[in-house]
C-alpha cells in the first residue's frame, strides 16, 4: 500500500509544507516571516478543496453522501494525533506550570478536545497576532474552525443529495457561493468591530474552505485550461503566498482582504497542477514536509511556550531550533500513529471502528483535562491571607524586606478579577466613542474625574474612598487601550488604527471642560504605547489648562502575568520579582510636570529597590502582568489622599489621630481596654446591663486573631454568653471649636431575620462621668455609632440624653432617625462613623452622611451636659434586652461581631 488516494496530486503535499513552513517560522519569530500565519489560510482552502471534492466526487459516484464514512475517516485523520498532543501538553503543564496556569491550560485541553477552543479564545477575547503568555493550545483553534465546518458542511451535502436528485452539484455550487459570500461580508465587519471573534470563529472563516471548495468545483474546467497558462496561474500563487509571509504583520488588519491574497493564492496553485510550481512542490523533501505538517504543526506550539513559560522569553534563534526539534516527536506520530490508524484495512472496513478511534482520542484528553484542572485547584488552596494596614504595608516596603513566603491576598485566582467596584461598562470598550454616565456618591455638587485608561480605571478604589471621605462624587472617563496623549496607535482587538480612541478622546476631555468644571482631574495613562514617550502630552494637557490636574504616574509593568507566577511561588515570593530598570519606563509628565500639573508618585512603595516584588507585606499587588489589583489601591487610599493634600491639589482635612487600635497580636490590648463582665456594673446599678440583657459577658468571648476583633455570643446548656469591652480612657472629647471623631470597620454577625433574633451588636459611647459608679444616665450623654437588632437589614444611630423617660431626647427612644435601611450592611465590612462637635452630632457609614442631631433640638443645658465632656468607646454584642426582644429556639449561636479597626481622630476647625 502506498497510501495514496485516486487522483493523488504530490503537489498538494508540498503545498502543506509551504503552509507548515510559514507558520513555523513565524512562530519562531524568524525575520522576515511576520506574516507567516498566512500559512493557516492555505490549510484551510487546501483542506476546502480536497474535502469538498471528494465529497462531491461521492455524491456524483453513488448519488449520496454517506456521513458515517465521512466522519470515520476525519477521525482517523484528525483525531488519534490532535489527543496525542492534547494528553502530552496536559501532562506537560502538570509538570511544568505553576497552579494557576495549570487551571487555564487544563480549560483549553477540555475546550480543544470537544473541538470548540476557537470559542473558548474568543469568549477570553485572546488576540492570536498579539497574545502574551499564550496558551501552550491556541494553534488548536484552527481544528476547532475546521470540524465546526465540516460538522455542518457534510449533512448540508447529504441534504442535497437527498433533495435535488437531478442536478445536486449544481444546487451545491449555489449554496457554497451564498455560503462563502455571505461568511466573507461578516469576515469583513467582524475584522472591522472584534478582532479575537474575526480571526478566531468558524463563521468568519468559514468563506476560506467555501473558497477551496468552488476551487474543487471548478477544476475540471481548470484543466482544460493551456498548460503554460496554468503554470503561471500556480507561480502567481505561490508568489502571492510568498509576498504576504513577508509582507504582512501583527499588525496588519486580520484576515479582512488581507486574507484574500494567500487564500487566493493556495487556490491558484490547486487549479494549476502544473509549470514551476508544481515541479517545486513535487520535490522530495517539500512532500515529505507537506506529510510531516499535521503532526509538526500540532507538536511546535505547545513546546514553544511550555519552554517560554518555565525560561521566560526566548530569542529567535532558540525559538527556531526548538520549532526544528518538534519534527521529531512530529515523525514519530505520523509513522506510529497517523498512518497505521489512517490506512489501517481493519479499521477502515467498519465506519464504527473509525469512530470509536475518534471516539477515544477524544475522552482520553478530556480525562486528562479534569484530572489537571482537578490537581491545579488543590494547588491554588495555599492563597489568601489579612489584608495589613497602611503602616504594616509601607513599614514592609520600606524595610526592603517585602516578606518572601506565605499565603497572599488577594489569592491568585481571586487576583485575575479583582477589578474592584467600577462597573465594567465605564471602562469603554474598543469599538465605544462615548462614555456612559459613571457618576458616584452625591448626584450634584463638586466631583473628581478620573480620566485615562484602564491603569486610571485601577485607581477607581482608592479615589473613591477619598471622595467618600470629602462629600465629593467621583465621575469616571476611561477606555481600553485608549492613551490619554494624543497619539495615534493600532488597537490589536480591533486589528487596526484606533479611530475610536481619538473620538472618545476629544469626547472625553470636552466632557470634563463642561460646566461646572472639576474640583480635581486625577488622569492617568500606560506610558508604553509609542517608544517616545513624550509624543502627544502637550496637545492633551492643553485642553486640562482650566482644571486641577493630578497625575497618577505609571505603575511597574511587570511584563509577566504575575498571579500565575505567584502561584506557584508561595514558598518563595521572590522568584516572582522583576528588575525596576525595564519596570519602570521614562514618564515625562512625572519626570518633568508641566505647569499646573501636579504629580502623585507611588512606586517608591511598589518598586523600592534595584527589584520591584510582586507581593509586599501578604499583599499580591498585580492582577495581571500590567494592572494593580483592587485590594492594593483600596489600601494605598490614604497615601493617595496625603499626597493630593501635599501637592495642593486637596485642602488638608487637618485631622490628627489621638487613638487608634488595629488588634494586632493574638490577644486584647488590657492596657487600652477594660472588660465588662458577668451581667452588670460592679454595685449593679442597672441589673442585666439595664436593659434586659440575658447573657453573661465573659472574657473568652473576646478575642484577637487575624488583625481583628471578634465577640462572639454563643448558647451553652441553655445559658448565652458574650462579650462587652470598653476603653480604659474615657477623655474622647471634641476639642473647643473642634470636631471629635470616633470610626470603626464592623462586620455585623453573619445572621439573618430567620436566625438571629436577639442579636444586638453595638458600637457606641458613654459619658466618662458614667465611670464614677455607672449612674447618671442618659444626662451625661450616650452616642450610639451602629446598632443592628435581630439580624434586621437595617441598623440605627441614636443619641441619649435628658432624663430617663420622655424628657427633651424623648428617652429611652432617644434623637435620631430611628432604624434605617442597609442591607448592605449585613454582608462584608463596613466604615461606622460619628463626629461630635459643639452644634450638632453626624453620623456615616462608608462615608455617606446618615443623619444629624443638632444643637438646637434641645435645651441648651441638656445638650452641654450630653457633650460638653470626654467620653469612652464600648464594643459589645448583646442578647435580648428591652429592643430587640429574647432569642428564641431557631436562634444561631456562635457569630461574632468582627471589628478591623477603631481610631479616634479630633479636627481643630470644624468638621
Amino acid at each position: 500500500m502506498n497510501g495514496r488516494a485516486p487522483g493523488f496530486r504530490p503537489d498538494i503535499e508540498g503545498l502543506r509544507a509551504v503552509a507548515v513552513l510559514t507558520v513555523l517560522g513565524f512562530h519562531a519569530a524568524v525575520l522576515r516571516l511576520g506574516g507567516g500565519y498566512v500559512g493557516v489560510d492555505v490549510f484551510f482552502a487546501i483542506s476546502g478543496f480536497l474535502i469538498t471534492g471528494l465529497l462531491v466526487a461521492e455524491l456524483r459516484r453513488t448519488g449520496r453522501v454517506s456521513l458515517p464514512e465521512f466522519y470515520a475517516r476525519r477521525a482517523r485523520r484528525i483525531l488519534p494525533a490532535a489527543g496525542l498532543v492534547l494528553l502530552a501538553t496536559a501532562v506537560a503543564g502538570w509538570a511544568l506550570l505553576p497552579p494557576l496556569r495549570q487551571r487555564d491550560v487544563a480549560a483549553d485541553v477540555l475546550a480543544a478536545a470537544a473541538h470548540v477552543g476557537n470559542w473558548r479564545f474568543v469568549a477570553i477575547r485572546t488576540d492570536y497576532l498579539h497574545a502574551g503568555d499564550p496558551s501552550p493550545l491556541l494553534h488548536y483553534w484552527s481544528l476547532g474552525v475546521e470540524e465546526q465546518f465540516y460538522l455542518l458542511w457534510a449533512p448540508v451535502l447529504a441534504l442535497v443529495a437527498f433533495l435535488a436528485r437531478r442536478r445536486p452539484v449544481a444546487v451545491v455550487a449555489a449554496v457554497l457561493v451564498l455560503g462563502t459570500a455571505a461568511s466573507f461580508a461578516l469576515s469583513l465587519y467582524w475584522t472591522r468591530t472584534s478582532g479575537p471573534l474575526a480571526y478566531l470563529s468558524s463563521p468568519s472563516r468559514a468563506w476560506q474552505f467555501g473558497v477551496g471548495g468552488l476551487a474543487a468545483l471548478a477544476a475540471p474546467w481548470a484543466a482544460r485550461v493551456p498548460r503554460w497558462a496554468r503554470g503561471v496561474l500556480g507561480a502567481a500563487g505561490l508568489t502571492a503566498i510568498g509576498w504576504a509571509t513577508v509582507a504582512f504583520t501583527s499588525q496588519t488588519p486580520f484576515p479582512g482582504t488581507a486574507a484574500l491574497v494567500p487564500t487566493l493564492g493556495a487556490v491558484a496553485v490547486l487549479l494549476s497542477g502544473a509549470g514551476p510550481a508544481r515541479t517545486l512542490l513535487s520535490w522530495a523533501p517539500m512532500r515529505l514536509v507537506g506529510r510531516l505538517s499535521f503532526a509538526w504543526y500540532l507538536w511546535h506550539w505547545p513546546i514553544l511556550v511550555l519552554a517560554e513559560a518555565r525560561h521566560g522569553p526566548l530569542e529567535w534563534p532558540v525559538k527556531l531550533a526548538l520549532v526544528l526539534a518538534a519534527g521529531l516527536p512530529a515523525a514519530a506520530t505520523l509513522w506510529l500513529v497517523e498512518r497505521p490508524i489512517r490506512f489501517s484495512v481493519a479499521i477502515s472496513a467498519f465506519p464504527r471502528r473509525g469512530l470509536a478511534i475518534g471516539a477515544t482520542a477524544v475522552v482520553l484528553p478530556l480525562i486528562a483535562g479534569l484530572l489537571l484542572g482537578t490537581d491545579a485547584a488543590r494547588g491554588l488552596t495555599g492563597g489568601g491571607g489579612r489584608v495589613p494596614s497602611l503602616a504594616e504595608f509601607t513599614a514592609a516596603a520600606m524595610s526592603g524586606v517585602p516578606g518572601v513566603r506565605g499565603p497572599v491576598v488577594p489569592a491568585p485566582a481571586a487576583a485575575r478579577v479583582d477589578y474592584g467596584p467600577l462597573p465594567g461598562e465605564c471602562l469603554v470598550a474598543p469599538a465605544a466613542v462615548v462614555s456612559p454616565p459613571c457618576r458616584f456618591g452625591p448626584s450634584s455638587g463638586e466631583r473628581i474625574v478620573l480620566l485615562g485608561d484602564s491603569q486610571a480605571a485601577q485607581w477607581f478604589p482608592a479615589v473613591s474612598q477619598i471622595a467618600a471621605r470629602r462629600g465629593l462624587a467621583v465621575e469616571v472617563l476611561t477606555k481600553q487601550g485608549c492613551p490619554l496623549a494624543t497619539l495615534t496607535v493600532v488597537n490589536p482587538q480591533l486589528g487596526r488604527e484606533y479611530r475610536e480612541c481619538a473620538e472618545w478622546r476629544t469626547y472625553a476631555l470636552n466632557r470634563v471642560n463642561a460646566w461646572p468644571k472639576p474640583t480635581l482631574v486625577l488622569a492617568a495613562s500606560l506610558n508604553a504605547y509609542v517608544a517616545d514617550p513624550k509624543a502627544g502630552w502637550d496637545t492633551t494637557l492643553a485642553f486640562l489648562k482650566d482644571v486641577p490636574v493630578g497625575y497618577l504616574r505609571a505603575t511597574p509593568l511587570p511584563g509577566r502575568d504575575v498571579p500565575t507566577c505567584v502561584s506557584g511561588a508561595l514558598a518563595d515570593w521572590r522568584a516572582c520579582q522583576f528588575p525596576r530598570a525595564t519596570a519602570l519606563r521614562p514618564d515625562p509628565v512625572a519626570d518633568r510636570p508641566p505647569a499646573g500639573v501636579r504629580v502623585l508618585d507611588v512606586d517608591d512603595l511598589l518598586c523600592p529597590g534595584d527589584v520591584c516584588p510582586a507581593v509586599i507585606g501578604g499583599v499580591l499587588l498585580y492582577r495581571d502582568d500590567s494592572h494593580l489589583t483592587a485590594t492594593l489601591t483600596s489600601l494605598l487610599a490614604p497615601r493617595v489622599e496625603a499626597l493630593l493634600e501635599q501637592r495642593g491639589l486637596l485642602a488638608g482635612t487637618g485631622w490628627q489621630q489621638v487613638w487608634r487600635d488595629d488588634f494586632e497580636g493574638s490577644t486584647l490590648s488590657t492596657r487600652d481596654w477594660l472588660y465588662d463582665l458577668g451581667t452588670c456594673y460592679p454595685g449593679c446599678p442597672a441589673p442585666n446591663w439595664g436593659t434586659g440583657e440575658v447573657e453573661t459577658m465573659t472574657a473568652d468571648a473576646v478575642t484577637v486573631a487575624g488583625g481583628r476583633l471578634a465577640i462572639t455570643p454563643t448558647l451553652r446548656d441553655g445559658k448565652w454568653t458574650s462579650g462587652r469591652i470598653e476603653t480604659r480612657r474615657a477623655d474622647f472629647a471634641a476639642p473647643r471649636s473642634g470636631t471629635l471623631r470616633v470610626e470603626a470597620s464592623i462586620q455585623l454577625p453573619q445572621v439573618g431575620a430567620a436566625d438571629g433574633a436577639g442579636y444586638w451588636p453595638a458600637f457606641w459611647m458613654l459619658g466618662g462621668a458614667l465611670r464614677d459608679g455607672y449612674t447618671g444616665w442618659p444626662g451625661v450623654g450616650e452616642l450610639d455609632v451602629v446598632e443592628q437588632l435581630d439580624g434586621r437589614p437595617g441598623v440605627l444611630a441614636t443619641m441619649h440624653c435628658g432624663v430617663y423617660v420622655a424628657g427633651p431626647c424623648d428617652e429611652p427612644r432617644g434623637l435620631g432617625r430611628g432604624e434605617q435601611p442597609c442591607a448592605a450592611c449585613l454582608t462584608g465590612f463596613h466604615t461606622y462613623r460619628v463626629e461630635l462637635e459643639a452644634a450638632e452630632v453626624r453620623w456615616y457609614v462608608d462615608g455617606a452622611l446618615t443623619q444629624t442631631v443638632r444643637a438646637d433640638s434641645v435645651d441648651a443645658a441638656t445638650w452641654r451636659a450630653a457633650t460638653d465632656h470626654g467620653f469612652f468607646l464600648i464594643l459589645n454584642v448583646a442578647m435580648g434586652g428591652t429592643m430587640p426582644g429574647g432569642p428564641t429556639a431557631a436562634t444561631v449561636s456562635g457569630r461574632p461581631m468582627l471589628v478591623d479597626w477603631v481610631a479616634v481622630s479630633t479636627h481643630a476647625n470644624g468638621g
